[in-house]
């Protein structure tokens, strides 16, 4: 029996991970140097530990690179396209239901907590979540499977009491290592990746009624 959703944040509730992409991908080409959307997929649900763009844009370009001007000069351009993103579609019926029908929910986010909080409470989401682990409560993020089983643990439900719902293979590959169901729901960077192992993939939330997933998996 399901008791409990846990969600993936960046690029599953709402996708910073496609505005994250181009504002990069904009700054190489500044320097004469192209990122592959494989290369930069390396870092997608984990953190700067497993790609370091600032070393890739030093290696492919040649020139001396300062990652404090490169930082700001990708947010500037990140703001300016996150200023028309809002939620993904499907996922406050998701949350609004998964309540109502009395399931846990909770959050498990390779991101920082001040990073999450601040966008679940200008989002108003805040209220949906009975718990939220981020990076700092853990010693290794996605694809670690320490974020998951820390979020079960709060929520005191097991991996088969559990569908967790992400956007890439890191975010997968550690739903699926805490025993968890996975439900694949990837945006515009992460459609490409080759993802194995997964219970279901749909492209949307709003594709799928959540009461249609629950069944599936009870």
């Amino acid at each position: 029996m399901i008791k409990a959703l846990i969600f993936d944040f960046d690029g599953t509730i709402i996708d910073t991970e496609t505005p994250w992409y181009l504002a990069y991908k904009e700054v190489y080409q500044r320097y004469g140097v192209d990122l592959p959307l494989e290369v930069w997929g390396a870092c997608i649900g984990t953190s700067f530990d497993v790609f370091n763009p600032f070393e890739y844009l030093k290696k492919e370009s040649g020139q001396s690179i300062d990652p404090n001007h490169i930082r700001a000069e990708t947010k500037v351009i990140f703001q300016q396209l996150m200023k028309e993103q809002g939620t993904r579609p499907g996922v406050v019926p998701y949350l609004a239901k998964a309540k109502e029908l009395g399931l846990s929910v909770g959050l498990a986010s390779s991101s920082n907590r001040k990073w999450i909080e601040s966008y679940l409470s200008s989002l108003e989401l805040t209220h949906y979540f009975d718990t939220v682990v981020t990076s700092d409560e853990v010693e290794k993020v996605k694809p670690d499977p320490e974020l998951y089983l820390r979020a079960m643990a709060s929520l005191q439900v097991k991996g088969e009491e559990t569908i967790a719902f992400e956007d890439s293979k890191n975010g997968l590959n550690a739903a699926k290592d805490a025993g968890a169901y996975c439900v694949i729901v990837p945006n515009q960077v992460t459609s490409y990746m080759n993802f194995e192992n997964y219970d279901l993939r749909i492209s949307s939330m709003d594709e799928v009624e959540l009461s249609s997933i629950l069944a599936r998996f009870s």
